[in-house]
Order: C-alpha cells, then structure tokens, then sequence
C-alpha cells in the first residue's frame, strides 16, 4: 500500500502547513483591514458633516474595500442570496450573529440600512462619529425596559422613511453550534410596529470565528429568508423566526463542511446542535 503524500489533506503535515498558511495570511490581512479602516475614517471626515448619504458611501467603501482584501490575502468570499426575498419598503432585518463579518458586509445588501447597535460603539474614537452620521439606532442594552423603549420609538421613525433595521435578534455573537438565546427586541418590533420582518441565515462564524484572529479560506454566505409578514401572535411569530434562522443556519454551516471537514472544529460541542456536533467529531 502507497504511504500517503505529505501534501494530503489526510496526514498531519498538510493539517500543520494550513495551520500556519491560515495564521500568517490572517495576520496579514489583520494589520490591513485596521490600517484601511483608519485611513478611510481619517480621510473621509468630511462626510461626518456632509450628512448620512456621504458617511453611508464612505460606510459601504470600507465594507467593500474590506471585503477584497479578506478575499485576496485570505481568500475568504462572502456570497450573498435570496436578495429578492427582500420586499420594498421599510422593516426589520435580523440576522444570525456569529462574526463581526457579517456587521459591516450587510451593508452592502441592504439598501437604506439603519443598525440598533449598542452604545459603547459610539465611544470608540473616529469610528462613532460616523455612526452618528448614519443615523443609527444607539442603546444601553442595561437599562431594560428603557432601552425597549428606545429601540422602539426609533424604528418607528424609521420605517416610516422607508428604511431597513438591521438587529440581531440573540444582541450578541454567538459561536457556531451554541445553543441560541434569542431575546425578545424582535418580537416586540413585530408586534407593536405591525412590522415586516426578514429572517437571516449565515455561516460567517466558521470563516471570522469570534473571539479569534483567524480568517479562514471559503466561502461564508449570508441567506435572505422569505419575509414574515405582520398578524401572527407573539410567541407563534418569536418560534417562526427562531425555527428560520437556526434552521437555515444549520444547513449552511452543513453545506460548508461537505467542502471542507476541517472547519468543524470551529463547532462549539454544547449538545445544542447535535448534527453538527456529530459532523465535527466524523
């Protein structure tokens, strides 16, 4: 019987060679996407004060410019699909959450986007200056009931222009596998608003794991669902989102792995997602 080659996906050289590929490229492209993001807030400060439409185009800049150099230092695509799920008008968007990957490459999606984003992302120098400019949505996700109030009032307004909210329906990353921990903002939007919502699926966090410098090769796709319209009671409308989101999740982290096993070890092993759980240790 042949040995295998050095060079095989199966032996224990290929898997240290990757190792090290993915750790300098991800370096690499570290050091870039933080100097390309200072340079495009230094130099485009003057949009801060020419309103939303030029701090948006310097928003989708950096997303755009960010988004070539991931693909040619990491080689790391984002694919978008079902963009023509996604009706006319204003409503809600809520996405999984796994990756700061996903933050600023939806802005390239969704057209007329406004984020609820919390606070303390307004206080980072530069950067919530343009945050500002955009017109977003800022909360103290610790003062409860107030904050709701918050969210609320200001999604109104917006809807009422036409735009479309983007909020995490769990408010913070979430690895991939870990058992959901949706809260009840979006729900709550839902019911009082009367207001359309549109379910995101994603796999981002094998490719931009949280918590990780690493960036590793693939594809990482973001999938529109089909919109939820307004009438379903609450708690038929918070399972209807949470079945959608999770459920086209899971087959898109699956559909990854069939392309490449070794992104399983990403999988968080909480005894959430079994199928995945089981495709991680195969």
């Amino acid at each position: 019987m042949m040995e295998p080659r050095h060079n095989s996906p199966q032996t224990p050289e290929y898997a240290a060679a990757r190792r090290a590929s993915v750790a300098v490229r991800s370096t690499i492209f570290n050091v870039l996407f933080y100097v390309n993001l200072i340079v495009l807030m230094v130099g485009g400060l003057p949009s801060v004060l020419m309103g939303r439409g030029p701090a948006t185009f310097m928003a989708k800049t950096w997303a755009r410019t960010s988004l070539w150099l991931l693909q040619a230092i990491c080689g790391t695509k984002v694919e978008f699909r079902g963009l023509d799920l996604m009706p006319a008008g204003g409503l809600v968007v809520a996405p999984k959450h796994q990756s700061m990957l996903e933050t600023f490459a939806l802005v390239l999606a969704v057209d007329n986007f406004s984020y609820v984003h919390k606070r303390e992302l307004t206080w980072i120098p530069l950067f919530g200056w343009y945050l500002w400019a955009v017109d977003q949505i800022s909360i103290n996700r610790s003062s409860g009931s107030t904050a709701l109030n918050h969210v609320t009032n200001g999604v109104a307004a917006f809807l009422k222009l036409d735009r479309r909210v983007l909020i995490f329906p769990e408010g913070t990353r979430r690895a991939v596998g870990a058992r959901p921990a949706y809260k009840y903002g979006v729900t709550h939007l839902y019911t009082t608003l009367n207001a359309r919502v549109v379910p995101v699926a994603l796999n981002t966090g094998l490719f931009w794991p949280r918590r990780s410098f690493l960036r590793n090769p693939g594809t990482a796709i973001i999938e529109f669902l089909p919109v939820i319209e307004p009438g379903l009671p609450k708690e038929e409308f918070s399972d209807r989102l949470e079945e959608a989101v999770e459920s086209g999740t899971r087959r898109l982290v699956e559909e990854s792995l069939r392309l490449d096993p070794a992104l399983g070890a990403l999988i968080q092993t909480d005894n959430y997602d079994s199928g995945l759980t089981a495709q991680r240790s195969a």
